[in-house]
């Protein structure tokens, strides 16, 4: 039998009307988030304006509740349910309300403090991201060191192991700026600066995990009722201190998203749901499995794409 695994966007999959459902169970997502953070979620997701939803305090709840609605709504109307869920960083918390791990209004106001807090470790336009296509892994992990070995101003690291051949780095804008232009001297057939308003996933996001540490030891975790992969480990893991240190971790190390989808691969993880807004994972799905079949599921009326799943 086929397995199948459900995956959860993170930060930049969001849009203007990306879920304006009437089913009981996209109803009530938006209600229990709105009561949990104290603003109309609903009113934001699909009213805007856009560039306060855009803004990391407002996206990560935004998105998460989006993801959850969708997950909550498929359950319910006869979707196969995963063998297995992760999310890319922000998507980790609505892969871990999926499975049972945590509440989903601790969890929304849990991303509401974790957006808050990474913006404000490194100011706006102090720091950034880059998408850094065609160079190995270790090549770059290289160039990273000795770029910040350099730098008068800071650092730059690797953030997110997308897939083979794209890494997306973080740092300070000058140090950022300067491996750019070393990866595009090393043959990286592209080199990408990302409209991100922090430098997410590296160590620079020390004083946003410091303080989402304390938010952590006062929620309740469980172990899951779906087995989950987390970020950092790229591994799955169910106790529940486990779950709540690479939490912590996960917002200043980089993401392994390459490795989570490898491990899946060998365990012949071939059929994938990407559970909210856009097409972006199932992109990265595909380019680290190219046996892989994905189907992305962002509004109500896509339901009848899970079919293709029925038998899993």
């Amino acid at each position: 039998m086929r397995k199948l695994a459900y995956v959860f966007p993170g930060q930049g999959s969001q849009s203007l009307g990306m879920l304006e459902g009437n089913s009981p169970e996209v109803i009530r997502t938006y209600e229990e988030a709105s009561d949990a953070i104290g603003y109309d979620v609903w009113e934001l997701v699909n009213r805007g304006p856009e560039k306060k939803l855009n803004q990391t305090e407002y996206t990560q709840p935004a998105l998460l509740t989006v993801s959850v609605a969708l997950f909550r709504f498929a359950m319910k109307n006869g979707a196969p349910r995963p063998d297995v869920v992760l999310g890319h960083s922000l998507g980790e918390y609505a892969a871990l309300v999926a499975s049972g791990v945590i509440r989903f209004d601790e969890a929304v106001r849990l991303v509401q403090k974790r957006g808050q807090h990474m913006q404000e470790a490194v100011p706006e336009g102090e720091g950034g991201m880059a998408a850094i296509m065609g160079l190995a892994e270790e090549e770059l992990e290289q160039v990273c060191v000795s770029v910040s070995n350099l730098s008068r101003s800071g650092l730059v690291e690797p953030a997110n192991y997308n897939a083979p051949g794209q890494v997306v780095v973080a740092g300070d804008l000058e140090t950022l700026n300067s491996l750019i232009e070393k990866c595009k001297g090393l043959g990286a057939r592209r080199a990408i600066v990302l409209k991100v308003s922090a430098p997410f996933h590296c160590s620079l996001m020390e004083p946003a995990a410091e303080k989402m540490k304390l938010h952590l030891e006062k929620v309740d975790l469980l172990p899951p009722e779906i087995p989950l992969i987390q970020n950092v480990s790229a591994r799955y893991e169910r106790e529940p201190e486990v779950l709540r240190t690479n939490l912590v971790e996960q917002i200043r190390k980089p993401v392994k998203w390459t490795d989570s989808v490898r491990l899946l691969e060998e365990e012949g993880v071939l059929d994938f749901v990407e559970c909210g807004p856009g097409k972006v994972l199932s992109g990265l799905v595909k380019r680290t499995n190219r046996a892989a079949t994905c189907v992305s599921f962002g509004s109500e009326l896509e339901l009848a794409n899970l079919t293709v799943f029925g038998d899993s």
